[in-house]
C-alpha cells in the first residue's frame, strides 16, 4: 500500500476570503505577520472589502482585520486604468468591476482580474504594501493615487500629495480614528519600479495635468501617473512619524522585485503558521483552522518605523530600541482569548506588546482601552486592560517590569484620569469604589465613543472581573492588603443580583442600579438598559473568577446547570447542533438586545460554554463547543460576527485544540473535546504540546472520558501554563455524548 501523501502546508490551507462577508470584516489582501502596512482591495464596505460587492474602488495600504466600527483604513488607494482619465476623480464613480473567477487570496499574496483585462497582484513587507499592475499588451497604463478618500465611512479631513522626480509620490492623509476618535496623520511614500511618462494631480476643483502638488482640507484629492506599456510595481510605505519615516520604510523593499517580495512574505507566513500542526483529512477543517490562526497573527500592528521611531500618545516621537512597538489594541475583545494565544505561541512578541501598553501609559498618562494609532478612542466599556496585562504578567511577558505594571494597574483600578486627559479610564469608579457598583446614568458625560455609567450593570461586572484578576497579581507580588481589598471588590458582581427578577422560569438576574442605589425600573433581563452589547442573560456568566458567588446567586449547581441548559438550548443541541445554533442562538452580528440565548457573534459571553466545566459538568462544555464550531466554515461568511482583530479566530483556535483560557490571570486552560486526531503546538522555547484524540470525529457530539499521559490529575478539568510550557504529550479519550 502506498504511503498517504503528506498534508498540505499550513499556508496552502489558508483562505483569506473567510470572514469577508456578513460583517466578519476581515480583508483578503496581503500583509506580513503583525504588519504595519497592507495591500488589499477596497469595495463599498466600511471595513474595506465585502465579498458580494461587484466593484473595486482601489487598493489601499492600511486595514484592520475584523473591526466592527466605521472610520477605519483604506488609506492611499490606488486604482489602475488605461485610456482616457475618469471624468470625475471619485473612487465611488471610477471603481472597476471584477470577477471572483481567478481571484486568489493567500497569506502574503492576493490576485484579481479587473474589467478591461487589468490584473492586480498584491504582496507586502512589514511596513510596505506592494502591487504589480499588469495592463493589456501594448497599452499605456495609468495609476490613480487617491489620498482624499479611503474606506467607506472613513472621513479624510485633510490630505496632500506631491510628485517627486519620475518615479515617486509622497504625501499625507489626515483621517479620523476608529469610532469617532480624533484625527491623526499618516505619512506615505509610493515608489514605482520604472519612470512614468505623464502625470498630474486632482483636487476638489478638478484635474490639473503636469502639476506636481495638491494639498488642502477634506475633498477629492490625488495624483495620477501614466506609464509606457508593461507591468508596473508600486511600493507604498506608511509612517505615523514623518516623511523621513515613510521614506526609510520604503527601503524594506529596495532592490527587490515583486516576486522576490512575495516569496519573502510567504516564507514569513510559512514560518509563522508552522507554530501549530494539526492532523485531519478534512480539507475544510484545515482551511478554517489555519485561516483562524492566520487572522489571529495579523495584529496588533507593528507601530515603529524601520529605525525604531514611533509617535507616542503624547504626540511626541519616541524610539523603541531593541524591541518592537505595537499599535491598535482592541482590548475589550482581545483580552478574552487572542491575548493568551499570542502569549502562548509568541513570547517575544507578547513581551513587546506588554511594553507597548506600558509605553502608552507612560507617554499618555493612563492605560488604554481601545488604542488606535496614537489615539485613545474610549471605545467599549469596563476595564479590559487589567485582565489583558495581568495575563501577560502571568505568561512572563512583564519580567523586570512587574512593579511598574502593577502600579499602573492599581492607579487605573482605584482612580480616574484627570479631566483634561484624553483617557476616560474607569469613569464609574467614584460610585463603584464607594458603593460597590457602577451607576446606570445615560446622562453621564463621555469623552469618546462610550462611557461606563451608560452601561452601569455590565461595567460593574467587568470591573469586578478585573479586580478579581488584579488581586491574583497583587497577592503573588506580596501586596497582601491590596489583594484582600481587590478580592472583596471582585465579589461586587453579587451586589447587582436581584432575586426578585424572574424570566423564563428562572429567578435572580443582574440588574442595573441608579446612583442612589435603587433598582432600574422597569427592567427585563432581555432588554438593553444597563448592559453593553448584550443582555442580563448573556452577562450573568461574567463571574468566572468567582464561581462560588455565581453559584450562590443562581441557586446552586443544579439550578446553574438548568439555566445554562436553557441558555444554550441544550436539549435541541443534542438533537441537531448545526440547526440549533443557527435558529435558537443569537444569529445576527449586531443583534445584541432582546435576547436570552447565547450570542456566539460577540464577546460578552464567549467564555460561557466553559462555565459548565467550572461547575462540574465538563461534558456539556464539549457538546456546546463542538456545536458552536459548526458556525465557522470555509466560506466568506465563515466567521461569527466581527472577527474583532482576531478575537473570534483565537476563540476557534483554542476551541479546536481542546483547551480554553476561561479565567483571566490564572494561567489555567479549561479542557474540552479536541477537534483533531492530533495537534502539536510548537512553543517558542523549543518545547512541544502534543494533543492526541484518536477518536475525534467532528460529525458527532463528543466529550472527554479520560486524559492519559501524566498531563493532569484525573479529578482536574484544567491544565496550567507551567505544564504546557514544560512540554507535554497527552492522550484524550473521547466518547459519544
Amino acid at each position: 500500500m502506498a504511503d498517504a501523501p503528506p498534508p498540505p502546508e499550513a499556508i496552502e490551507s489558508v483562505n483569506t476570503f473567510i470572514g469577508t462577508q456578513d460583517e466578519g470584516n476581515t480583508f483578503p489582501g496581503a500583509s506580513m505577520p503583525f504588519g504595519k502596512a497592507h495591500s488589499s482591495p477596497i469595495t463599498a464596505h466600511y471595513a474595506g472589502y465585502r465579498y458580494g460587492d461587484p466593484v473595486i474602488r482601489g487598493f489601499g495600504h492600511f486595514f484592520l482585520s475584523g473591526a466592527g466600527c466605521w472610520e477605519q483604513g483604506g488609506l492611499v488607494s490606488i486604482l489602475p486604468v488605461y485610456g482616457p482619465l475618469p471624468g470625475v476623480f471619485d473612487q465611488r464613480r471610477y471603481a472597476a468591476r471584477y470577477a471572483h473567477d481567478g481571484e486568489v487570496g493567500k497569506p502574503g499574496y492576493y490576485k484579481v482580474r479587473l474589467d478591461r483585462d487589468i490584473t492586480v497582484e498584491c504582496t507586502a513587507t512589514t511596513r510596505t504594501g506592494v502591487e504589480r499592475y499588469t495592463f493589456p499588451s501594448g497599452s499605456n497604463g495609468t495609476l490613480l493615487v487617491n489620498v482624499g478618500q479611503a474606506n467607506e465611512k472613513e472621513p479624510v479631513s485633510a490630505s496632500s500629495v506631491r510628485i517627486v522626480g519620475d518615479n515617486t509620490i509622497v504625501g499625507t492623509v489626515e483621517s479620523q480614528a476608529f469610532c469617532g476618535g480624533r484625527p491623526y496623520v499618516t505619512h506615505f511614500a509610493t515608489r514605482f519600479d520604472r519612470p512614468f511618462t505623464a502625470f498630474g494631480t486632482w483636487s476638489p476643483g478638478g484635474s490639473a495635468p503636469n502639476t506636481r502638488e495638491s494639498a488642502g482640507g477634506a475633498g477629492l484629492r490625488g495624483a495620477w501617473v501614466t506609464f509606457a506599456p508593461g507591468p508596473v510595481t508600486a511600493i507604498t510605505a506608511l509612517s505615523h512619524v514623518d516623511a523621513d519615516g515613510a521614506a526609510l520604510n520604503l527601503t524594506e523593499a529596495t532592490g527587490k522585485t515583486f516576486d522576490e517580495i512575495r516569496v519573502l512574505a510567504q516564507d514569513a507566513w510559512r514560518a509563522e503558521l508552522a507554530c501549530i500542526d494539526i492532523e485531519t483529512e478534512n480539507w475544510d477543517d484545515r482551511a478554517v483552522f489555519y485561516t483562524a490562526l492566520y487572522h489571529a497573527l495579523l495584529q496588533p500592528l507593528t507601530g515603529n518605523d524601520l529605525d525604531g521611531r514611533y509617535r507616542g500618545f503624547d504626540n511626541q516621537v519616541h524610539t523603541a530600541e531593541g524591541w518592537t512597538y505595537y499599535e491598535y489594541f482592541s482590548l475589550w475583545d482581545t483580552y478574552r482569548a487572542h491575548n493568551q494565544l499570542i502569549a502562548l505561541l509568541r513570547t517575544t512578541r507578547a513581551r513587546d506588546i506588554a511594553w507597548s501598553v506600558l509605553a502608552i501609559h507612560e507617554q499618555g498618562g493612563w492605560l488604554p482601552r481601545w488604542a488606535y494609532a496614537n489615539q485613545e478612542t474610549n471605545c467599549m466599556t469596563g476595564d479590559p486592560v487589567t485582565p489583558f496585562l495581568v495575563d501577560l504578567w502571568r505568561f512572563g511577558a512583564l519580567k523586570g517590569l512587574e512593579d511598574k505594571a502593577y502600579a499602573a494597574l492599581l492607579e487605573n483600578a482605584t482612580g480616574v484620569p484627570p479631566a483634561a486627559s484624553r483617557f476616560q479610564g474607569r469613569a464609574g469608579n467614584p460610585c463603584y469604589l464607594q458603593r460597590g457598583f457602577v451607576q446606570y446614568d445615560k446622562a453621564f458625560r463621555k469623552k469618546g465613543q462610550d462611557v461606563d455609567p451608560h452601561h452601569g450593570a455590565s461595567a460593574t461586572l467587568e470591573y469586578a472581573l478585573a479586580d478579581g484578576t488584579l488581586a491574583i497579581m497583587a497577592r503573588e507580588l506580596g501586596h497582601r492588603e491590596d489583594a484582600e481589598a481587590l478580592e472583596r471588590r471582585g465579589r461586587n458582581h453579587r451586589a447587582l443580583w436581584d432575586p426578585s427578577v424572574t424570566d423564563r422560569g428562572f429567578t435572580g438576574f443582574p440588574r442595573p442600579k441608579l446612583a442612589d442605589g435603587s433598582w432600574l425600573k422597569p427592567f427585563t433581563p432581555q432588554g438593553s438598559e444597563g448592559f453593553h452589547e448584550g443582555t442580563a442573560w448573556q452577562y450573568q456568566w461574567l463571574a468566572q473568577h468567582d464561581v462560588p458567588g455565581l453559584l450562590a446567586a443562581l441557586g446552586g449547581p443544579a439550578a446553574a446547570e438548568a439555566r445554562l441548559d436553557d441558555f444554550f438550548a441544550y436539549s435541541d443541541l443534542l438533537a441537531d447542533p448545526a440547526r440549533t445554533v443557527r435558529e435558537k442562538w443569537v444569529v445576527g452580528p449586531y443583534d445584541y438586545y432582546n435576547q436570552f440565548r447565547y450570542n456566539p457573534n460577540n464577546e460578552p459571553d464567549l467564555h460561557a460554554p466553559w462555565i459548565y466545566a467550572l461547575i462540574g459538568k465538563p461534558e456539556k462544555t464539549s457538546v456546546v463547543v463542538r456545536a458552536a464550531q459548526t458556525l465557522f466554515v470555509n466560506a466568506p461568511n465563515g466567521v461569527t460576527g466581527n472577527d474583532d482583530l482576531g478575537t473570534m479566530s483565537a476563540w476557534y483556535v483554542f476551541s479546536a485544540l481542546g483547551l480554553y483560557p476561561a479565567v483571566p490571570g490564572t494561567g489555567e486552560f479549561v479542557l474540552h473535546a479536541p477537534r483533531f486526531v492530533r495537534a502539536v503546538i510548537h512553543l517558542e522555547n523549543g518545547r512541544d504540546v502534543v494533543i492526541k484524540a484518536e477518536d475525534a470525529d467532528t460529525s458527532r457530539l463528543q466529550h472527554v472520558q479520560r486524559v492519559r499521559g501524566g498531563w493532569l490529575p484525573r479529578n482536574k478539568s484544567h491544565v496550567d501554563l507551567a505544564r504546557l510550557r514544560a512540554g507535554v504529550t497527552f492522550d484524550v479519550d473521547l466518547v459519544d455524548h
